[in-house]
């Protein structure tokens, strides 16, 4: 598929663990956001969009509008920074420290422009068109849409289609709302090890992953 860029989410509120920093919580010994960022090694470029005071050697760093304001607005900020030529961009959340590269390369494969793909919106039909991104879906069928790869393209169109909508903001918005409409491959993780996709929003869920980890 060629190059592709990144664009890592690490501005949540962490509300169900205390407020703390969410991404930089160790897991195996490494904060959670270096762990997806080195997932992503040969993503050009790498953009982590939150608070952070050390990243990895030519990681770009950025803040959502307002801080905060949710991951609609924190991939606004994140695309902003991407060259003008990039096609391709894995968007991730930052709390995934399972995820591989090699996970990352199935995503990828999968936006190949063969096969039946399902849409977002549920009035558009399976059918043969190229899709606009492909996520991975979990056991019960969910699609972990922060566990994605998307054409720019797709995504840019639907800011702008959000902003419209939104009267100029797109604080609060939900990811659902910007993928609306957008052409989706679901892939469900059939490779060796825990699930790329699996995200901590508890310490117990931190627990889970240190053990995975080990």
């Amino acid at each position: 598929m060629g190059t592709y860029a990144a664009v890592v989410l690490a501005g949540g509120a962490a509300r169900r663990m205390g407020g703390v920093d969410k991404p930089g919580l160790p897991v195996g010994g490494r904060p959670m956001r270096d762990r997806v960022l080195a997932a992503v090694s040969d993503a050009t470029p790498r953009v982590l969009v939150g608070p952070a005071d050390v990243v990895p050697d030519g990681v770009r760093v950025t803040r959502e509008d307002p801080p905060g304001g949710g991951p609609v607005a924190a991939t606004a900020a994140g695309l902003a920074l991407l060259d003008p030529d990039t096609a391709l961009v894995t968007l991730l959340a930052a709390d995934l420290p399972l995820l591989t590269r090699s996970a990352i390369g199935e995503l990828l494969n999968h936006l190949a422009p063969t096969g039946r793909v399902e849409s977002v919106d549920p009035e558009v039909g399976p059918g043969p068109e190229r899709p606009d991104g492909a996520c991975f879906v979990d056991g019960d069928g969910r699609r972990q849409s922060l566990c994605g790869v998307w054409r720019v393209a797709a995504l840019r169109a639907g800011l702008d289609r959000l902003t419209v909508e939104r009267g100029g903001s797109l604080s609060g918005a939900p990811v659902r709302a910007l993928l609306a409409g957008l052409v989706v491959r679901e892939v469900p993780w059939s490779g060796d090890g825990p699930p790329p996709w699996f995200d901590c929003d508890t310490d117990e869920d931190v627990r889970r992953a240190e053990e995975w980890a080990r």
